[in-house]
């Protein structure tokens, strides 16, 4: 049996993943491990493109992984052959679906999809979401609809919570209390949390753990929160002070990924950012190139 998985005191545990979009694609996951404690919160940290949610989409069970010799587990269960309950997902892709955009009345939706079964939860939820149930699904703005995704979402007494930058629409006040929410539910229930996220504000308090990503690979484990002079020294490659903020050490490894990438870049791995750009200088050819009305 693979040394991952198997250990009760991981609720996560995923062991030498690598995934494709499609065959001829680069891998958007090469070779990724780790292990989550149950009861932890961790706040996965990477660049646009870094792989974060493609692997909590994998976690959820929404990407099929077939290799032979990986393992995706949570609370001990594979992911796909044995699908482990109490598992939610919340992404962004949530706010676009036509089906939450139709006209129907908030209280409706959520009763629909079991709000009565889970009251006490899902009335708390409204009231530190601020929603209104006479609101009209397709008549509200994307941050008041990501608050009724959070309401739907988090109503259950859910065990594992992934979470893929679903704060970007709320503000600040909102967002302050959702965290504080999910602190206490983690800490009161022993729930376990990982939370892609670009924003880092008022953050330092929530993780236990922080890991990151870069390029789909894992540079640094989920290390315990807040980092002690030993593991930054481990994480790291500058000296980010005592107590350095979630948000400076998250900068810094942000920098780090864009040095590491161009250095690649002049190895041969494709550049981004400005080039030469050969546009044609006689108008007959221009138009032809950049006609897009046919």
């Amino acid at each position: 049996m693979s040394i991952f998985g198997a250990e009760p005191n991981y609720e996560i545990s995923i062991g030498g993943l690598t995934y494709k979009h499609s065959p001829i694609d680069s891998p958007s996951l090469s070779n990724v491990s780790m292990k989550l404690p149950k009861g932890s919160r961790t706040i996965l940290v990477g660049a646009n493109g870094a792989g974060k949610s493609t692997l909590l989409q994998i976690l959820a069970g929404k990407r099929l992984i077939l290799q032979e010799d990986t393992h995706v587990h949570i609370k001990g269960r594979d992911v796909f052959r044995n699908s482990p309950p109490g598992v939610t997902f919340l992404g962004t892709e949530w706010a676009m679906n036509p089906v939450v955009r139709s006209d129907i009345v908030v209280h409706d939706f959520l009763n629909s999809v079991g709000g009565w079964r889970h009251k006490e939860r899902r009335d708390k939820l409204l009231d530190i979401l601020d929603v209104d149930l006479d609101w009209h699904m397709h008549a509200i703005s994307d941050g008041e609809r990501r608050r009724v995704q959070l309401v739907m979402g988090l109503m259950s007494d859910w065990d594992v919570l992934l979470l893929d930058e679903v704060t970007v629409d709320l503000d600040v006040l909102v967002r302050d209390d959702l965290l504080t929410f999910l602190l206490t539910d983690s800490e009161t229930r022993g729930v376990t949390i990982l939370y892609a996220t670009h924003i880092f504000d008022g953050l330092s308090r929530f993780p236990t753990h922080v890991a990151h990503m870069h390029l789909g690979t894992v540079l640094s484990q989920p290390t315990p929160w807040p980092l002690t002079p030993e593991s930054a020294a481990q994480v790291v490659s500058v000296d980010l002070g005592p107590n350095p903020p979630l948000y400076k050490l998250a900068l810094q490894w942000l920098r780090e990924d864009r040095e590491l990438r161009r250095e690649l870049e002049k190895q041969g791995r494709k550049t981004r950012g400005a080039r030469i750009d050969e546009v044609p200088t006689d108008s007959e050819t221009f138009y032809r190139k950049y006609d897009y009305s046919h």
